[in-house]
């Protein structure tokens, strides 16, 4: 649930909740996959989907995650049976899941991955299907109401803001942000990778920021928003950031299929295409901070400066 060193090292290795990543992370550290003697995808009609068992509000066993739902609309669309492949999002997953056949055959385990960072480079992928960023989150009625960028935390009154704690996830790109603007020993670090199967990244909001661990929680969008939007105990405000200048918050979501199913990526982007007003009522409803697509944005005049 991870959420960036490098900033395209950092953000590869933690990509699914900082979505803060090294692409190693995910990988492993396997070669490429042989897919020639594997059956091709769907040739049974069924689409099989690799995915975190616990990474709400991505995808977990339930199905009950915005991928779930997606990986569900794409079987229906296809007019295929959709099964799973669980695996952490830990060290070795790609390894274990895309690139990993099954026991005592030439099939792989599964054939498709919901959401990876587009460019993710051990896989193919296809085009993307959202854009989103990073997020602030805060409780409620706790002097931070009035915050809704990171200008406006760092303009609080200067003991106010010293007495701060904020959570965020080692590696994420609002650590080099943090480190700007000398706010280091404020920090309370997450991993994105901890090795624990039954921790996920959702936890810095819905246990330590409402629990008052920490007064200001950064993650990526998607997790800020839906745990926001979700919580029980007391009311959180979710803020998306723009990216300041020279720092990169906000990024475009693809999906990944094995570098050698290129008529299965075509199928699927054709899909995506297809059912893009579908797809983005399904991440809306999971509060998901969506932005223009960077192609859209690139042909628009740019942002006014924010005073």
């Amino acid at each position: 649930m991870k959420q960036r060193p490098g900033r395209g090292a950092r953000w590869r290795a933690s990509w699914r909740t900082l979505l803060a990543g090294a692409a190693c992370a995910l990988a492993g550290l396997g070669g490429p996959a042989r897919a020639q003697d594997a059956p091709a995808p769907g040739q049974d009609k069924v689409l099989r989907v690799c995915e975190d068992p616990n990474n709400l509000p991505l995808s977990n066993r339930a199905q009950a995650g915005f991928e779930n739902k997606i990986a569900t609309l794409l079987a229906q669309e296809l007019g295929w049976k959709l099964e799973y492949t669980w695996f952490p999002q830990r060290m070795g997953f790609i390894r274990n899941t895309l690139r990993a056949k099954e026991e005592n055959s030439d099939r792989f385990k599964c054939d498709l991955v919901i959401g990876v960072p587009k460019g993710f480079d051990m896989a193919a992928t296809t085009r993307p299907y959202y854009r989103s960023t990073y997020a602030m989150a805060y409780v409620k009625g706790k002097g931070l109401d009035r915050v809704r960028s990171l200008d406006d935390l760092l303009a609080l009154d200067a003991g106010q803001r010293k007495k701060l704690r904020f959570g965020a996830f080692a590696g994420s790109p609002v650590t080099d942000w943090l480190l700007q603007h000398d706010l280091m020993e404020q920090v309370e670090w997450y991993q994105s990778q901890t090795g624990d199967a039954d921790q996920y990244p959702g936890e810095i909001i819905e246990k330590d920021l409402a629990g008052g661990k920490i007064d200001v929680a950064f993650a990526w969008g998607p997790i800020a928003g839906y745990f926001a939007r979700n919580a029980r105990t007391v009311p959180i405000m979710a803020v998306p950031l723009a990216s300041p200048p020279g720092l990169k918050f906000d990024f475009e979501i693809a999906m990944a299929v094995r570098h050698a199913d290129k008529d299965f990526r075509q199928r699927i982007d054709g899909l995506i295409v297809a059912n893009e007003g579908k797809i983005r009522a399904i991440l809306t409803q999971y509060g998901v901070p969506l932005l223009e697509p960077q192609a859209a944005v690139a042909l628009a005049p740019p942002p006014a400066r924010k005073p």
